[in-house]
């Protein structure tokens, strides 16, 4: 070119026709290196995901992956572009979670899918229609699409065992909260699933025996019995995790206890969502959010107390573990959300436990809800928290797979 003036071409703007969808599809495949998995993270098909890879980069006019027949591999531009683009999902993600969060959509969205359960029992409601109502709450919601159930009869506990593939082992039992007088396997399948695709494991939940028909210690010994029907098909104690929700973290701490008490085998750790810990109630906080109102008052919370407990003296450690002698306890998970009315239960059990020794992390979200896991599939902070548990979950896993490799190399 003679002219000192050089011509500028003018470059598309890449940006502005980029499409969220178009980055989060090349993260799944840069992290996965592999189409099949990246689309089953996203729910998408895998001819869905190819194209979204090809506009992408198309729009940059560079390639970014190259695949063959037998593996994927990101190119130099693709490896330049990933962390930027993960960088740009997360402040994405994170602008969209503070805005809703402070909007109060989401929580107004948990507000409203719980008020006609609190109208039920403001208008003096009984218990059948109580379980009807909770029912219908749990209904709202499916399973991830990959968990299959299928009814098995667990030590004489019926029950559900949910698992993505026929031939996986179920190594999570989940024990369901509502008081001791709500709830079921049935309608917990939702949460539980979440959490076995979280962990990538089977679980096993059991439909124990409800108060007031069957007060303590029935739902106990189903939960002991389902126990045992785990370890006798198999399944390795110390691979076995053990999770509960609001009412249900009592049981799961019921049945360590119990275990400990009569010298059987522990599990691997415990995941406990929103402890409901103390059954007299008497540590609450308000919540920190005023236009959240708890699904449960006090006195309802005490009437579910009374029922389970029938007479049954509350100062049993066994059904009051703030005063247990945790000592020897697997390891603990402890989730809680900051507005959480039985916040106080969840930072008192965390100390209690760390004091007896027992190895016990406590982990704070900011919303409202009580048993807010129950909203992973739309709300972010629990989808957050249900990923972390079940990381948690898959520890023992891992562990007991180590275990049994060490032993067949002694061997």
């Amino acid at each position: 070119m003679t002219d000192d003036r050089a011509t500028v071409l003018p470059f598309p703007q890449a940006p502005e026709a980029i499409e969220l969808r178009h980055m989060r599809a090349f993260v799944a495949v840069a992290e996965e290196l592999n189409f099949s998995r990246a689309a089953e993270r996203l729910y998408i098909s895998q001819p869905a995901l190819s194209r979204q890879i090809r506009t992408l980069e198309q729009l940059l006019a560079c390639e970014l992956v190259r695949r063959s027949t037998h593996r994927v591999e990101l190119t130099v531009a693709g490896e330049a572009f990933l962390d930027r683009a993960r960088t740009l999902l997360r402040d994405v993600d994170d602008a969209v979670q503070m805005a809703q969060s402070v909007g109060g959509e989401l929580v107004g969205r948990v507000a409203r899918m719980w008020e006609p359960f609190v109208d039920l029992f403001a208008e003096g409601a009984d218990l059948n229609e109580a379980r009807a109502a909770y029912e219908a709450l749990h209904a709202q919601f499916a399973p991830p699409p990959e968990i299959g159930l299928r009814p098995v009869n667990a030590g004489g506990v019926s029950s559900l065992l949910l698992s993505s593939q026929p031939e996986q082992a179920a190594t999570l039992l989940y024990l369901h909260g509502g008081g001791y007088v709500l709830g079921s396997a049935f309608g917990y399948r939702h949460l539980a699933g979440a959490l076995a695709t979280a962990a990538d494991t089977g679980a096993l939940v059991p439909d124990y025996r409800l108060a007031p028909e069957h007060p303590f210690p029935a739902a106990l010994d189903d939960a002991v019995a389902a126990y045992l029907w785990m370890l006798e098909r198999g399944t390795a104690p110390e691979r076995i995790a053990v999770v509960g929700d609001s009412a249900g973290c009592g049981l799961v701490l019921s049945l360590l206890l119990t275990l400990s008490e009569r010298g059987m085998p522990l599990p691997g750790c415990a995941v406990l969502l929103c402890p409901a810990a103390d059954l007299t109630f008497a540590h609450e906080n308000p919540s920190v959010d005023p236009s959240y109102a708890a699904a449960a008052s006090e006195a309802l919370q005490r009437r579910f107390s009374d029922a389970y407990l029938a007479g049954h003296p509350i100062d049993d450690p066994i059904v009051s573990p703030l005063s247990a002698d945790l000592r020897g306890l697997p390891p603990m998970l402890i989730q809680a959300a900051t507005g959480d009315d039985l916040l106080a239960h969840a930072h008192r059990l965390t100390e209690h436990a760390s004091s007896c020794g027992v190895d016990a992390q406590l982990e704070l979200y900011p919303t409202a809800p009580h048993d807010f896991q129950l909203f992973w599939s739309f709300l972010p902070e629990a989808a957050d928290a249900v990923q972390r548990a079940g990381r948690f979950a898959r520890r023992p896993q891992s562990a007991g797979t180590s275990a049994a490799a060490a032993s067949s190399r002694e061997l």
